[in-house]
């Protein structure tokens, strides 16, 4: 295979694995705490990448103090982020909270422009602007279908948001494995204060082999997308991710009996085409 289809694959395998992790948490979801979730699988996945960054000898802390502070911003972010995302994903379908996460190639475009004085033209705007619409679309703002649930799924588009602005800021010294095993450890604790505000469940050995399970798709999915890193242009692979939308269908079919209604279908077909307009518009101004 070329590079391209390599790291294509890889994209795709790499959404595959954090979908697949999403329905084993939801699964468990409904018998276990968000804070008891977090501190087991956040455990189990943080002693998983510690071995692998060590294994590629990437685990490297002597930063420049301007890069750990970025690092500590995209920390506390993947810690908010992952506290209202599965928090999101406890009250809605899988395929609904997963759409609305796709607005994330046009909002990291829009953070840009707003933080760092990125151009980004007209037709891009025009791009976030749909999005925005396709967007509404999914949460449907309103006395029947706007609720906490969709203000927990926009506030976690919000963290992932300002997490990767954070990393767009950080130097080429500062190692993917170090930043994602300081990003583990964060959500890991963050767990631990959690847990002080919840009293936790006594846990059956399913419970602990679906969390065992999801440990290791996170793992996976953060392995494989080091790796989609290092091959392929990440102009060509990055389409890809959205590829993540269909497994959320299709398990929230399988697992759920859920499938989205016909507005929110709409929706996500309006957030992805914007998205996708928006990686080729890119694409073509970086080959300007």
């Amino acid at each position: 295979m070329t590079p391209n289809q390599t790291g294509a694959l890889l994209m795709m395998g790499s959404m595959a694995a954090f979908t697949f992790n999403d329905t084993l948490v939801k699964m468990v979801g409904a018998d276990l705490p968000l804070s008891q979730i977090l501190v087991i699988r956040g455990g189990l996945a943080t002693v998983l990448i510690f071995l692998l960054a060590r294994y590629l000898g990437s685990l490297h802390l002597n930063l420049p103090p301007r890069d750990w502070m970025l690092v500590l911003g995209r920390c506390l972010s993947e810690a908010g982020a992952t506290f209202l995302f599965l928090s999101a994903l406890m009250r809605m379908p899988l395929a609904n909270v997963t759409a609305v996460l796709q607005m994330l190639p046009l909002t990291v475009t829009l953070g840009a422009a707003l933080f760092f004085r990125e151009s980004i033209g007209w037709r891009r705007m025009a791009a976030i602007l749909a999005g925005f619409v396709g967007m509404l679309l999914i949460v449907r703002p309103g006395p029947a279908g706007f609720d906490s649930a969709s203000l927990y799924a926009l506030g976690a588009v919000g963290c992932v948001t300002a997490r990767d602005l954070f990393t767009r800021k950080m130097s080429a010294a500062v190692p993917s494995m170090t930043v994602t095993l300081m990003a583990s450890l964060t959500v890991f604790c963050f767990g631990l204060v959690y847990s002080t505000q919840q009293d936790w469940q006594p846990i059956e050995a399913w419970h602990l082999g679906m969390l065992l399970g999801a440990a290791c798709f996170i793992f996976g999915g953060y392995l494989f997308s080091v790796m989609t890193m290092r091959v392929g242009d990440v102009a060509v692979v990055s389409p890809f991710r959205y590829s993540g939308l269909l497994w959320a269908l299709l398990l929230g079919w399988l697992v759920f009996g859920d499938w989205p209604s016909g507005l929110t279908l709409i929706g996500a077909v309006i957030v992805v085409a914007a998205g996708l307009f928006t990686l080729y518009r890119e694409r073509q101004q970086a080959g300007a």
